[in-house]
């Protein structure tokens, strides 16, 4: 009833990416045959365009070459090969591309690339000797997190710092970051296994050596710690889930590093529900850090404390900074000592913009360095982050580099403490995020529409006015650039949402192949997706695995529904008790935008979203009838549920997002299963605490036993978000291949094994 169309005859002509001799024969024909158009063309045009024709890489030397080669590819060509197709498809034309029906084009973006080449970063640092280190997750090694090292000599790769039996990383507040610090040649960092902390130097061969006690099991974790020289001991985030595990019991504590013995960690900082950014100053006389209370979240309301630590190493005293005073909301974040002991921080009050500002401790008084109508920071869902660092001191004079976000893109400069003077340099990255200080230099994390992930580092002049010199050092997909000719590069589209006057965000990627185009009379499938958190903001940088969909003739949208970051606390506050409604709407919203900008297909539009995404995916399927089928990654379905098994730094955060008592029952999507009428996929991680297994199992049940096609597939081993290659690359084929056979009308150009729909197969 629902099986596509077979394809067109027309398909069976070329394959662009062979997997037989005979096909890459035809395809290089093809190729060369357009290529010998081109230069007659070019040369009855002018003999001096046919010289420039003959010194370019396209010249008849190279076509020759190729062809030699023909009978010697095989269904797995090398890289080189592989290499020189992707530069020959890129030079066709829209009269020579090959006619086919959106979303059945071939492409070189793989699953297996996707899944395979996209390391993800875990925060960075720089040693004693200026190296930089960073902390990268593997998916080809089932997501584990190594420390690596610069080596010191131009050219040679980074060298692993980690032993093979360690993971670094923190399941504090269950999504981690801060796993790991610096200190000369020093490295502590938090063993995933165990949870415990452990000691390593960085310049050696030596094995880890662990400094807290083992309990048995990993009942107790830690996060975002620093070192502090005076008392020889490092200060950190304990999340102790001994007694509850639904109700771990948070504080700062230190942790003697002055012998080999190991000791309980002594408590400084309690009482409070969540701690986060302890930071000393230089002489290690205060402790600055952050804390907040249920039933708020870091980005609703924070504190900013300052404690005075005595001879004996505890907090003797301590002051309120920011967030205290009850007739002023902010979030203050971030707070860091300049090497003359004068704290700085971000904070949105007043403005509701997180910038950044200074305390004024004689007088207890919190000035603005710079006002802009920007963030400065982003929302504390993970332990560690770095939005700005100092780069020099001259007396009163602090120099800042900091970076911000303002209608959808980052921006990066100097800040003038002094001056209150922000000067902004040019760098190829759009998006940036975490900022190390080096001497003479500093890194960056950031990424762009056409570069992935990357850590650069960047050499500013004697005048820290201009930026000299930037070098890319680290990559998470450092092959992505050879498919750079298939890569839909995102537009920043603003769409009238529900509310008369109030206008979202998305980020659309149009279909995109050089090798293939679809009839003018079609229009392309459009898969929407839903983003996380949902406190979070979505970002327009080079991500595999939406160029995965785009390259085979998908479009592709990206929501910064109403309740996202990134455009200020009057944005992000739309969803407070109106999650499920509010970006729900949005997302509906958006996708008939596109419809009648005559971007898309209405009849085939796709939702797919992970986590509070997927509870929107479900949501929009039940409560709306915009979309087709979807596709829910690790979602929430009962929204009750959710809030009786979640962990402890989200367990109150879906009453502000929700509503009353009433609200929980009229929200959930398990309640209206008579309401869904399309297909959906369903996709869990059976270790995941945040949103527990029974969400999948409970929605999947109830849709099979309405007859509505339906699929769930679940992986042993895997949290909240998947990190195995083998089960990354299989959620991306298996939903591609879902909504080929129920929505899109079209034959997919992958072999991919279908698992089976129930209610359909």
């Amino acid at each position: 009833m629902l099986s596509p169309p077979p394809p067109p005859d027309e398909m069976k002509l070329i394959d662009p990416f062979p997997t037989n001799n005979n096909h890459c024969t035809y395809y290089i024909y093809y190729i060369i045959r357009y290529i010998i158009l081109m230069a007659f063309s070019a040369i009855a045009t002018s003999l001096t365009r046919f010289s420039s024709l003959r010194n370019s890489h396209l010249n008849f030397k190279g076509i020759a070459r190729v062809v030699s080669n023909a009978k010697s590819i095989t269904n797995n060509p090398s890289p080189s090969r592989k290499r020189r197709c992707i530069r020959m498809a890129s030079t066709a034309s829209a009269e020579h591309k090959l006619t086919a029906p959106f979303g059945s084009w071939n492409s070189p973006i793989t699953a297996d690339l996707v899944s395979g080449s996209e390391k993800r970063l875990g925060g960075t640092a720089v040693d004693a000797h200026g190296r930089l280190i960073l902390l990268e997750s593997r998916p080809a090694e089932s997501g584990r997190s190594v420390l690596v090292k610069e080596s010191g000599k131009a050219g040679e790769k980074l060298i692993d710092i980690t032993p093979k039996e360690f993971s670094v990383r923190t399941v504090a507040q269950e999504y981690g970051g801060g796993a790991f610090q610096i200190s000369g040649d020093t490295v502590i960092f938090s063993n995933y296994k165990d949870q415990r902390l452990y000691k390593q130097s960085t310049s050696s061969d030596s094995s880890p050596l662990p400094i807290t006690p083992d309990y048995g099991a990993p009942a107790v974790c830690y996060a975002d710690g620093v070192f502090d020289s005076r008392f020889n001991r490092f200060i950190t985030v304990r999340e102790d889930r001994r007694d509850s595990t639904l109700n771990p019991i948070t504080t700062i504590v230190a942790i003697d590093l002055r012998d080999n013995s190991i000791q309980e960690p002594k408590v400084l900082v309690s009482v409070n529900d969540f701690y986060a950014f302890p930071r000393l100053d230089p002489k290690g006389e205060r402790l600055a850090w952050i804390e907040w209370s249920h039933p708020n979240m870091p980005w609703d309301k924070t504190e900013l404390w300052v404690g005075y630590i005595s001879e004996n190493g505890d907090i003797c005293k301590r002051t309120c900074v920011a967030g205290c005073d009850p007739n002023l909301l902010e979030s203050p974040t971030e707070p860091k000592w300049s090497s003359e002991g004068e704290l700085f921080f971000v904070t949105d009050r007043k403005s509701g913009f997180w910038n950044i500002h200074r305390w004024i401790e004689s007088s207890n008084d919190v000035v603005a360095v710079y006002s802009l109508d920007a963030e400065f920071a982003r929302p504390l869902w993970i332990f560690g982050m770095n939005s700005y660092e100092f780069l020099q001191s001259h007396g009163e004079k602090e120099l800042i580099a900091c970076s911000y976000r303002q209608k959808g893109r980052s921006y990066i400069g100097i800040l003038d403490d002094v001056q209150s003077s922000l000067s902004l340099f040019d760098t190829p990255f759009t998006d940036i995020t975490n900022i190390t200080s080096g001497t003479g230099f500093f890194y960056v994390e950031g990424a762009s529409a056409v570069h992935p992930l990357s850590v650069a580092k960047v050499t500013l002049d004697d005048h820290k006015s201009k930026v000299v010199d930037f070098k890319i050092i680290w990559s998470s997909s450092p092959d992505s650039l050879e498919y750079k000719s298939y890569f839909s590069l995102p537009e920043l589209i603003e769409f009238p949402t529900e509310v008369p006057g109030q206008n979202a965000y998305a980020y659309f990627y149009p279909p995109s192949n050089p090798i293939y185009q679809a009839s003018q009379e079609e229009r392309p499938p459009l898969l929407l997706k839903s983003h996380g958190g949902p406190t979070i903001e979505t970002r327009g940088i080079l991500n595999l695995s939406i160029q995965y969909w785009t390259s085979r003739g998908w479009a592709f949208v990206d929501v910064n529904y109403g309740g996202s970051t990134g455009y200020g606390r009057e944005y992000r506050e739309r969803l407070l008790g109106s999650w499920g409604i509010v970006d729900v709407n949005d997302c509906c919203s958006c996708a008939r935008f596109l419809v009648e900008s005559g971007k898309v297909d209405g009849d085939r539009l796709c939702i797919t979203g992970g986590s509070a995404g997927g509870y929107t995916t479900l949501a929009a399927l039940a409560f709306r009838e915009t979309f087709k089928a979807g596709a829910s990654l690790y979602g929430v379905a009962d929204l009750s549920l959710l809030r009786a098994e979640t962990h402890k730094f989200e367990s109150h955060y879906i009453d502000n997002l929700v509503g009353g008592e009433s609200d929980y029952f009229e929200k959930s999507p398990i309640n209206f299963v008579d309401k869904f009428s399309c297909p959906i996929i369903l996709f869990q991680g059976l270790e995941d605490k945040v949103v527990p297994p029974v969400q999948s199992r409970k929605i999947y049940q109830a849709l099979k036993e309405k007859g509505l096609p339906v699929a769930l597939v679940e992986y042993e081993g895997e949290q909240h978000g998947f990190r195995k290659a083998e089960n990354i690359k299989f959620t991306l084929e298996q939903q591609m291949l879902f909504f080929a056979r129920l929505v899109g009308h079209f034959k997919v150009a992958d072999e991919i094994t279908p698992i089976k729909i129930d209610n359909f197969d």
